[in-house]
């Protein structure tokens, strides 16, 4: 294959960042933050609030409605230590995270636990808040995670409540401080819905009520689809080469009606609100292709590589959503739930997208690698600009809009 995203290495993808450079907080006016312009090499300098009117009429935006749930759980030992659990993803017996935050009394989550040295095998960790007395066991030690036990009474409360009362949020690692309770709404987007993320889709941090209604006003047509965004967002890439690194799986849940939506919308640029409306876009044609190669009961997944062996069996679009359309109301599906792990990388073509909202990802990372996918070598030129004219960083930080090249 030309360009072969396998033979990737990461070093070819980094940049200073300057510690300063991160945001540790965000602008207290959502839409107040920059927003950077790249279209056919050119790079200008706006704000979110003009966004209707840097695209074109009649444009169809899509993002992504997840909603982050409070997955950060300190432990106060006797001693005076704390112990942090941090749920990734229930174990398999449960399938996605939003089902196990339905569970009553107990569940066994996958968690990263800090401090798990001064944890000692069957010491049973309690924390009390209000009526509610929760407890966490390590069942076991995985290769990259534990698996815990959770339990609580009441047992009629949720997992869900369980973690509105005792958990915190969870910021990324890079913002070097505790959540307040300003995050709790701050790192959430203005239209989250669906509980299932362990990190926000930051590129719609940006969005205000204001800023939809002049979308709306300017003949901007948007819908929602999800992709639960998992811990892996922030994995280091440490493999030599990409087809060494194992890309995480994320939970996709994809509506009839929007699938109905996005067929009405064929023809007008598509635009991806972050990088997880990327994903699931893209991947949705892949999973399309699949269902025309052959017929499947369940919705299938999509693997790391899957697509670039697919290259061959390409489609219409137009066709591959019909396909999607016509194999839901075939099976009596109104949702298309399952797991993708596709990694976008230079050498990758995207299918479905013509632009990108996004904010500025971190040196070395598959995020960047997606941004590299989509606009060139010019991505040095666009963080380049974002650095020399104080763009803030991250997940709290400024944004861009970026206009794939067609290449």
């Amino acid at each position: 294959m030309k360009n072969d995203p396998r033979l990737l290495s990461i070093d070819d993808f980094d940049y200073t960042l300057p510690a300063e450079r991160i945001a540790a907080a965000p602008l207290a006016i959502r839409h107040e933050s920059k927003l950077l312009c790249y279209h056919s090499g050119a790079i200008s300098d706006h704000r979110y609030l003009s966004l209707s009117e840097l695209l074109p009429a009649e444009s169809f935006v899509v993002f992504n409605e997840t909603k982050v749930i409070p997955a950060r759980l300190v432990f106060e030992k006797s001693t005076g230590g704390q112990i942090e659990i941090f749920c990734l993803q229930p174990d398999a017996a449960y399938g996605e995270m939003s089902v196990a935050l339905q569970a009553h009394e107990k569940v066994v989550l996958q968690c990263l636990v800090g401090g798990a040295s001064k944890w000692k095998p069957g010491i049973v960790l309690t924390k009390e808040v209000d009526s509610l007395q929760l407890q966490a066991r390590i069942q076991q030690k995985e290769k990259d995670h534990f698996l815990i036990e959770l339990s609580w009474t009441p047992k009629e409360l949720t997992l869900a409540s369980v973690l509105e009362l005792a958990g915190a949020t969870p910021l990324p690692p890079y913002i070097k401080r505790p959540a307040d309770t300003l995050d709790r709404s701050a790192y959430q987007t203005v239209y989250a819905r669906n509980n299932g993320s362990v990190a926000a889709p930051t590129a719609g941090l940006h969005f205000t009520d204001e800023l939809l209604q002049r979308m709306r006003a300017n003949s901007i047509h948007y819908d929602f689809l999800t992709l639960h965004v998992g811990a892996g967002t922030f994995k280091p890439v440490k493999a030599a080469t990409m087809q060494e690194h194992d890309m995480h799986a994320e939970w996709i849940d994809v509506t009839l009606s929007f699938l109905e939506r996005w067929q009405a919308q064929l023809g007008k640029p598509l635009i991806a609100v972050g990088t997880t409306s990327l994903r699931t876009l893209e991947s949705l044609y892949w999973l399309g292709i699949k269902l025309m190669k052959e017929e499947h009961t369940h919705p299938p997944t999509l693997s790391q590589w899957e697509c670039y062996a697919l290259q061959q069996e390409i489609a219409p679009l137009s066709e591959v959503i019909e396909t999607l359309i016509a194999w839901m109301k075939r099976n009596k599906y109104e949702n298309f739930v399952t797991q993708t792990s596709l990694l976008v990388a230079p050498g990758y073509t995207c299918r479905v997208v013509d632009g990108l909202l996004t904010n500025f990802h971190q040196p070395r990372s598959t995020l960047l690698l997606l941004i590299a996918a989509l606009v060139g070598d010019d991505w040095r030129k666009i963080y380049r600009h974002a650095l020399d004219n104080e763009y803030r960083f991250l997940s709290y930080g400024d944004g861009s809009l970026l206009w794939r090249n067609h290449q």
